[in-house]
Formats: C-alpha cells, sequence, structure tokens
C-alpha cells in the first residue's frame, strides 16, 4: 500500500515492523517476512541514513528503531498506523501480530 510512496515493498514492511513492534533486528525481519538478510539490510541502511530510524548494539547484535528524533515522526507514524488498518488480514496475522511466548 505505502510502496509507492516509499519506493518499494521493504520499506514499507520495514516501517510497519518497526511501529508494530518498537524494534527489531535484520535476521529477525528477514525471518518474519522470508526476505534475504541483505536486502532488510541494504534497505535499513537506507533509512538510518536518511533519519527515519535509528540503530544500536545490543551485544553483537544492531537493533533498529524509529527514529525518535525524526521530524516528521508523529506524520509518519501516523500514516503507518492508517496504512495498517488496510492490510489484508492474513498479512496482518502472518508478519504483524504481537507475539508471545507460550507458557510452560
Amino acid at each position: 500500500m505505502l510502496e509507492a510512496l516509499f519506493g518499494n515493498i521493504i520499506i514499507e514492511k520495514i516501517l510497519l515492523f518497526l511501529n508494530t513492534y518498537g524494534e527489531g533486528y535484520p535476521l529477525g525481519m528477514a525471518k518474519t517476512f522470508e526476505e534475504p538478510v541483505n536486502r532488510i539490510q541494504q534497505q535499513l541502511r537506507r533509512l538510518e541514513e536518511g533519519g527515519i530510524v535509528v540503530s544500536r548494539l545490543v551485544g553483537r547484535v544492531r537493533l533498529y528503531t524509529l527514529n525518535p528524533r525524526y521530524p516528521f515522526l508523529k506524520e509518519l507514524k501516523a500514516l503507518i498506523s492508517k496504512a495498517y488498518k488496510f492490510l489484508p488480514e492474513d498479512e496482518e496475522e502472518k508478519y504483524y501480530r504481537r507475539r508471545t511466548r507460550p507458557h510452560n
């Protein structure tokens, strides 16, 4: 849905993911979307260079979040949230439902 605006579907998926989960790492996103990790990393680099996302190292893992200092963050989140409402239900279920760990 936002693919035309952002240039590709991977960026749309990343932004929806970060808006839903708050943070994520490239391999986790790649597994979620069944995409090669290098495609996810390439788009995360592009988003980071544009100031839309920021990253930090936690151990050996680079975590990405939406940049709280991005000047259009409020508007971007509103746009992402609106786009989320129009996702097909199967896509929403597959990629963006909050995951919970099973209780033992």
